[in-house]
C-alpha cells in the first residue's frame, strides 16, 4: 500500500441508506477500480455520522474532506479527485449560510466540531461490521482490564464516583444499580440492554447499535461480570432491521474472537448475549413491561409496590437493566477513569447527553454534549437555528412524554434536574425545535394522541384519562372548546400523572402541561378569542 493512501468512509447509517448510500458505495468501488485507483484508495463504511439530514455523507480521510448530499452523478467526479492532477469536488461542500462561504472539512462545520463524542466516538469512524476495526481502536481492551486487575467492587466503586446515570430517560445512578444486583445472592443474574427505542424522532440507539455494536457488548461484558451475570439479553425493536443485522454480526465475531461464551481473556468468567426482538409497543420500554415480554408475555408494567428488577427480574432472578448508551458509557469509565469521565457535566448530571435533534432547525441529526450545555448552543451553535428566517417558538426534550419550552428558557442547562423542574425531561433525547408557524395547542394534541394510543390500558387513569385529554384538545383545536378547558386539563393531567401505575400514564400529560403553563395565551385565543394565532387549525381559517 502507498504511504499516501486515501480512505472514503461512506456513512450506511438507516439515515443515509434510505437516501442512497449503498448504490454511492457500490458505484465508487467500480470507479476505483475503473481508474486503477485500488493501490493508493481503500473504500470503508460505517454507521451513521449524526448529521442525518445531510446524506448520503461520503468522508474522505485522513484529510477530512466532508461532502454531503452525494448522489450517483457525482460519483466520478470524486473518484477522479484521487488522480494525480484530482481536486476536491467543491460542490459537495457544507455551506456555512452564517459565514457564507463553504467549509471542506467536518472539523471546520459548528455541527462537529462544537460537540464531544464519548458514545458516539466510533459511528462514522470504524465499520461496524469488521471486530477487527474496533480491536484496532482499542476495543475490549477494557474488559481484560476489568477482569485481570480490578474486582466487582472495584469496577462498581468506579462506576459510583463517575456519576454516570441511567440514559434511557429516568437518570438512575448506574453505579447504585450495580451494587443493587451485586449484593443479590442468587444461582443465576442476569444483564439486559433496553434497545427499545419507540419514541418519535429519537433514533440514537438505533445508530450506536447500528454504528459501534462491539462498544455496547462491552460494556454489557463488564456489567455482568460486576454483578455476577453470566447471561446477557439486547431487547431491540424488530423494526430496526439494520440495528439488528450488525447486532448479530458483531455477537458472532465477539464469541469467535472469545469475547464471549466460556472464559472470557482465559479467565474464569463466562458470559454470552443474544437478541431478543420486540414487537414495536412503546410500553416495553418500561423494565417491567420489558422483562415479561422477554419471558413470553404480554408485556405490561407490573403494579407498585413491586420489587426493583435488581432483585427480582427476568424470571424472578436478579437483573441489571440499562439503556444502550449507558452501557456504552462504561468501557469509557475502566479505560480513563470516573475522574475524567466526570470532569464534563454538571454536579448532578456527569459526562455528556445525546440528542435527535430534529424539526424546524438548519443542521438536523444526532448531536453529542456534555450535560449542561444549554439549549441555545445545541439549537443555534450546533443546529445552526431556525431556517428561511423564522422566528424560534418552542423546543419539546424528551420525546412524546417531554415538555415544551419556550424561548425565554433557551438558557437552560440541559440536565436531569433543569429539564425536570422546568416541566420537561431528558427522556429518550429526542429534541424537536419549533418556529413560530407552529400551534401549540395542535403539538399538545399530537403527541398525547401517541401516548394514549400507545397506553397498555392496565390502569384507569391512563387508558380513560389521556383519552379524555385528548379529545378536549381535539374539540379546541375544531372551534369547539370551552369555557373551563385549560383549568380542566390541567386538573386531569395533575390527576393522571399521580396515579398512572408506570411511567408512560405518568409522564403523558406533560406536552400538555407545558404548553398551557408557557402558551396559555394560545389556549384562550383559540377558546375564547375564536381564532388559531398560528394559522394551523383548520377549523379557525
Amino acid at each position: 500500500m502507498s504511504d499516501n493512501l486515501r480512505t472514503i468512509i461512506v456513512c450506511q447509517g438507516t439515515g443515509c441508506v434510505s437516501g442512497g448510500a449503498e448504490q454511492v458505495y457500490s458505484l465508487l468501488q467500480e470507479e476505483i477500480s475503473r481508474l486503477n485507483l485500488s493501490a493508493s484508495v481503500e473504500l470503508k463504511s460505517t454507521g451513521c455520522h449524526g448529521f442525518c439530514q445531510r446524506g448520503p455523507l461520503v468522508v474522505v480521510e485522513p484529510d477530512g474532506i466532508f461532502y454531503s448530499k452525494v448522489v450517483p452523478e457525482d460519483i466520478p467526479d470524486i473518484a477522479q479527485s484521487f488522480l494525480p492532477d484530482g481536486r476536491p469536488v467543491e460542490r459537495l461542500f457544507y455551506f456555512d449560510t452564517a459565514i457564507n462561504r463553504p467549509l471542506t472539512c467536518y472539523h471546520d462545520i459548528p455541527f462537529y466540531y462544537k460537540q464531544q463524542r464519548l458514545v458516539l466516538r466510533n459511528c462514522g469512524h470504524i465499520n461496524p461490521e469488521s471486530i477487527d476495526d474496533y480491536l484496532d481502536s482499542g476495543g475490549y481492551q477494557t474488559v481484560r482490564t476489568a477482569l485481570f486487575d480490578m474486582s466487582p467492587e472495584q469496577i462498581i466503586e468506579e462506576v459510583k464516583r463517575s456519576g454516570l446515570r441511567g440514559l434511557g430517560g429516568a437518570g438512575f445512578p448506574t453505579g447504585q444499580k450495580l451494587e443493587a444486583c451485586y449484593v443479590e445472592e442468587s444461582d443465576q443474574k442476569y444483564v439486559i440492554c433496553n434497545a427499545d427505542e419507540g419514541d418519535p424522532g429519537a433514533f440514537q440507539d438505533r445508530s450506536v447499535l447500528e454504528g459501534d455494536p462491539h462498544a455496547v457488548i462491552e460494556g454489557m461484558i463488564i456489567a455482568g461480570y460486576a454483578v455476577g451475570a453470566d447471561r446477557g439479553y439486547v431487547y431491540v425493536r424488530a423494526e430496526y432491521p439494520l440495528a439488528v443485522k450488525r447486532l448479530k454480526i458483531a455477537i458472532t465475531q465477539a464469541r469467535e474472537r472469545g469475547f464471549l461464551g466460556k472464559g472470557i481473556f482465559g479467565s474464569n468468567f463466562d458470559f454470552d448475549v443474544e437478541i431478543f426482538q420486540g414487537a414495536g409497543a412503546f410500553v416495553c420500554g418500561e423494565s417491567t413491561a420489558l422483562v415479561l415480554s422477554i419471558e413470553g408475555k404480554r408485556g405490561l408494567p407490573k403494579p407498585s409496590p413491586r420489587p426493583r428488577t435488581t432483585m427480582s427480574g427476568l424470571w424472578g432472578k436478579p437483573t441489571l437493566l440499562n439503556n444502550v448508551k449507558t452501557f456504552a458509557n462504561i468501557p469509557l469509565i475502566i479505560e480513563h477513569g470516573s475522574t475524567w469521565f466526570a470532569s464534563r457535566g454538571t454536579e448532578n448530571s456527569k459526562g455528556t447527553a445525546i440528542f435527535s435533534l430534529t424539526g424546524n432547525v438548519v443542521n438536523s441529526g444526532l448531536v453529542e454534549v456534555a450535560m449542561g450545555t444549554r439549549l441555545r448552543e445545541i439549537i443555534y451553535d450546533i443546529g445552526g437555528g431556525v431556517p428561511d428566517g423564522r422566528a424560534f417558538k418552542a423546543v419539546q426534550t424528551g420525546g412524546p412524554s417531554g415538555g415544551c419550552l419556550p424561548a425565554e428558557l433557551l438558557n437552560l442547562p440541559v440536565d436531569f434536574d433543569s429539564l425536570t423542574k422546568a416541566g420537561s425531561m431528558m427522556g429518550s433525547g429526542g429534541m424537536v425545535v419549533m418556529n413560530q408557524d407552529t400551534c401549540m395547542v395542535d403539538v399538545a394534541r399530537y403527541f398525547l394522541d401517541f401516548t394514549r394510543r400507545e397506553s397498555c390500558g392496565q390502569c384507569i387513569p391512563c387508558r380513560v384519562g389521556t383519552k379524555q385529554m385528548y379529545d378536549i384538545l381535539d374539540d379546541i383545536c375544531r372551534k369547539q372548546g370551552r369555557p373551563g378547558d385549560i383549568e380542566l386539563l390541567e386538573e386531569l393531567g395533575q390527576s393522571i400523572a399521580k396515579t398512572s401505575l408506570c411511567a408512560l400514564g405518568q409522564s403523558a400529560p406533560n406536552p400538555v402541561l407545558t404548553t398551557i403553563r408557557y402558551f396559555r395565551d394560545e389556549y384562550e385565543a383559540h377558546i375564547r378569542e375564536g381564532y388559531c394565532p398560528a394559522g394551523v387549525c383548520l377549523a379557525y381559517q
